[in-house]
């Protein structure tokens, strides 16, 4: 008979300490998804005579994104190598900055001045400084790569293995989904009061479901079984009549040109460590990428993909989409922060897994060979 399993100890939910040992230890050394190129300004496609720029936040670290005048990207930290100060200034309590076009990166603080390539230009009085090499000065890299319309970064390039090894199998497994030409129709964003790794174990486990989503149960009728022996690789067919994810299971759109029989009628989804979940209807794509910021907290974005067609539509309403997903999400928030209060009591030492719950195991197979523990 199967046994029950070991989940990962308290203190990795809930410790300061180990929230910062394994941003430093994993989050700085993997490819992190920020988002979908045509929200952060970047599509290669929307060309212009001088280079666009966007700011993001990872665990932290502020990081400089470009796309330059020749249509390559560009990552560097938001640091400038005079004295430290921040390039674009970023308020730590507001919104990020907007993005914009620019021609350079000019520090506010002694005016050096950037390339886009992270190169120093410019940097003022500096002429009679005795072996002042300005290429020495370069703005510390990031790296950078795009895939299906996504962009990832690392924050530590000289480790990072190639971003088709993160993907593994998923590009063939999503082949037939238009994702690079996908578009954001519509955004849902949280502050999710529970840590990254509880959203994750519980977006890869349905042993929840016929309790905490009746209506999704409603739409999926295997969703609400425990979970077991879902057959994710041809997809998890929808009740009879329904084939995407909204309250009737129907919608206007029509679905993705391309798709296969299975795919046209049912619901696929994955999970790229560590921050990007993807579940794909027939019509719309829900993309959440998830924004840890403390042992405790993580942001998280569900941006609902849909073709540029689509949203040109004088039609186009993606509420019914919308509608559907805010529902899912605000009844998984607030289980999740349920679980977050209940690790953080005195009397939680470490759970366990069901073996219906052996796909959140990945969690625990996927980071301890990173934090190098048994």
């Amino acid at each position: 008979m199967p046994a029950l399993q070991a989940a990962l100890p308290a203190s990795y939910y809930v410790e300061d300490a180990h929230w910062r040992h394994e941003r430093e230890r994993v989050l700085f050394s993997e490819w992190f998804c920020v988002g979908r190129l045509d929200t952060l300004g970047l599509d290669a496609d929307d060309s212009s005579r001088t280079g666009r720029l966007s700011v993001v936040d990872v665990a932290g670290e502020s990081v400089l994104l470009s796309r330059d005048r020749d249509a390559v990207l560009h990552a560097h930290y938001n640091v400038c190598r005079h004295r430290g100060s921040q390039v674009v200034p970023v308020d730590p309590d507001g919104p990020p900055p907007a993005p914009c076009e620019v021609g350079a990166l000019r520090c506010g603080y002694h005016s050096w001045t950037y390339d886009l390539d992270g190169h120093l230009l410019r940097a003022p009085h500096t002429e009679d400084v005795e072996d002042f090499d300005a290429g020495s000065f370069a703005l510390h890299p990031v790296g950078v790569q795009e895939w299906a319309g996504f962009l990832f970064l690392h924050l530590t390039p000289a480790d990072a293995q190639p971003l088709t090894d993160t993907l593994g199998d998923v590009p063939a497994r999503l082949a037939r989904y238009p994702l690079e030409r996908l578009r954001v129709g519509h955004r849902l964003s949280y502050d999710v009061r529970a840590n990254y790794k509880v959203v994750l174990e519980n977006y890869n486990e349905c042993y929840h479901c016929a309790g905490v989503h009746p209506e999704l149960c409603r739409l999926v009728p295997e969703f609400g079984r425990g979970g077991a022996n879902l057959d994710w690789e041809a997809g998890i067919p929808h009740r009879e009549g329904a084939w995407t994810f909204t309250t009737s299971g129907t919608s206007e759109r029509a679905a993705f040109a391309g798709l296969d029989g299975d795919e046209k009628v049912r619901h696929k989804g994955e999970l790229l460590y560590p921050n990007l979940m993807l579940s794909l209807s027939a019509d719309h794509v829900a993309a959440f990428t998830l924004w840890p910021t403390a042992a405790d907290r993580t942001r998280v974005d569900c941006d609902l993909l849909f073709t540029p067609e689509a949203i040109a539509d004088d039609g186009f309403d993606p509420s019914d989409a919308a509608g559907f997903w805010g529902l899912v999400n605000r009844q998984d928030w607030a289980v999740c922060e349920s679980v977050q209060r209940g690790m953080s009591s005195r009397a939680y030492a470490g759970g366990w897994f069901a073996p219906m719950e052996d796909a959140s195991l990945d969690i625990r197979r996927w980071l301890l060979p990173r934090l190098g523990e048994p």
